[in-house]
């Protein structure tokens, strides 16, 4: 038979569950605003009147009251590493529609200062020379046009390679990030395995964990997996950068100028222990593809267009003659966006005519030069079509990523929406929670006032009838 005064621990049991309730109710409410913060819940367990009965015993005890047999974090490991997953996406493609967009303000296509509109300039100056070449003006007005060519092709090339090497300085930084991060999470794999070892809470500093996780995703596309102790492994491709309660680094290598880049010697990031080459996804694996690719990409076109125009033009006046019947030289130097310049600074040096004034036999003076070049920018296999071909390309591959990146934000919004069903604080459901906790609390109490009724009516009142 179970005991008179059982039923007091029973209540008491009650009320320490119901309070426990009650905090981690509050716990909610207070974090209902905080970022990373996981929505906890109290797990109670009824206590059973006896854990081990005998063959023969019998009881008649209903139980021993109540237990929080544990505070539990509100998290769906499932949708957790479906946004890890998601995070990294969208950083990857917002990271590269970012240099996209970049890269098209550099060229600013289609405007009255970009290069395509240069190059009209410059061919129809060719036709002005044409059309009055005794006016030494308009080669004057030729040379200047040519030679803001020639600039605007330095400028891009410019600017794409500060490009390159403000991304090379960010990526400094990240890495210095990541390396921390990832000795941040072993630290905390630690404190966590230790506390839950000892029976302790550690809710609060798994969710941090989890945030610093996120946020290594978004940088390097990482991914993790949980071990049975309570510690988590974090990946960057398919290598570990934490394993239980140790931590790797990494290094970035590779050129630091974007003229070091080639097709066998290009920026990477490498582990410090094992010097292979890491796989990052997110905004550095971005980052890689632009520095290694996309910029260098644009370059070699834009070193095409260079080279066309160069030898091109160069190719004309080498058959020319200038007014005085001096054989024409190179009009450009250099066959690259980064080199090419206008090597002829007086108009008289400008080789327009296919004739040669000076010829004892045929003299003649013409403008079949000048002609022919100021039809360049109609060829179908031109410097302009080049360059034309080029943008298109530019263009398609910009708007492509731009899509995608807004169909990748949509996807990781409603993945961000369903983790935070389940993990995030809701005011409503708290507020009720509270209330049951309350009530349930106020239960327990008046059970424990009635049992303290009944034990003074058994203490101080039995045998007293007759007295």
């Amino acid at each position: 038979m179970a005991s008179t005064f059982g039923g007091i621990n029973t209540a008491l049991t009650s009320l320490y569950a119901q309070r426990r309730g009650l905090d981690v109710t509050g716990q909610n409410i207070a974090n209902a605003n905080t970022e990373g913060y996981t929505r906890q819940r109290v797990r109670m367990q009824a206590q059973t009147g006896s854990l081990n009965p005998g063959v023969y015993a019998t009881t008649e005890q209903v139980g021993t009251g109540v237990t929080v047999a544990a505070v539990e974090r509100g998290r769906n490991v499932y949708l957790e590493e479906r946004g890890r997953t998601e995070h990294a996406n969208s950083a990857y493609l917002s990271s590269q529609k970012a240099s996209y967009d970049q890269i098209e303000s550099v060229l600013a296509e289609p405007s009255d200062t970009a290069l395509q509109a240069r190059l009209h300039d410059m061919w129809d100056a060719w036709n002005d020379v044409a059309n009055n070449w005794q006016d030494p003006s308009t080669r004057t007005a030729l040379i200047e046009r040519s030679n803001t060519v020639a600039v605007t092709l330095n400028d891009a090339h410019g600017s794409l390679s500060n490009q390159f090497q403000s991304q090379n300085n960010e990526m400094d930084a990240y890495v210095d990030q990541v390396n921390a991060l990832g000795s941040s999470i072993a630290q905390m794999n630690h404190e966590i395995v230790i506390a839950q070892q000892a029976g302790l809470p550690a809710n609060e500093l798994q969710d941090q964990r989890d945030s610093k996780i996120m946020e290594l995703s978004e940088l390097a596309g990482a991914s993790a997996q949980a071990t049975p102790n309570g510690a988590v492994n974090v990946y960057i491709g398919s290598t570990a950068l934490v394993e239980g309660f140790n931590s790797r680094s990494m290094t970035l290598t590779g050129p630091t100028t974007l003229d070091g880049i080639t097709s066998t010697d290009q920026v990477e990031l490498q582990w410090d222990d094992t010097k292979t080459n890491a796989t990052p996804g997110g905004t550095m694996g971005a980052m890689l593809d632009t520095m290694n690719t996309i910029i260098p990409g644009i370059v070699s076109d834009l070193d095409g267009v260079a080279e066309a125009i160069a030898t091109t033009v160069n190719l004309a006046q080498a058959g020319g003659f200038t007014k005085d019947g001096v054989p024409g030289g190179d009009f450009f130097t250099g066959t690259t966006a980064a080199t090419i310049k206008v090597a002829v600074t007086k108009p008289e040096d400008v080789a327009f005519s296919k004739g040669d004034p000076t010829d004892p036999t045929t003299p003649a003076l013409d403008h079949l030069v000048a002609d022919k070049l100021a039809d360049i920018g109609n060829s179908t296999t031109g410097p302009d079509a080049t360059y034309q071909a080029m943008i298109g390309r530019l263009g398609v591959s910009a708007q492509a990523t731009s899509r995608r990146s807004e169909i990748q934000d949509s996807v990781r919004d409603q993945v961000d929406t369903s983790r935070d069903a389940e993990s995030g604080v809701n005011l409503d459901e708290e507020m009720t929670n509270l209330l049951t906790y309350q009530r349930g609390y106020e239960a327990a109490s008046r059970v424990l006032t009635t049992i303290d009724a009944m034990l003074d009516q058994l203490i101080n009142r039995t045998g007293l009838v007759g007295r």
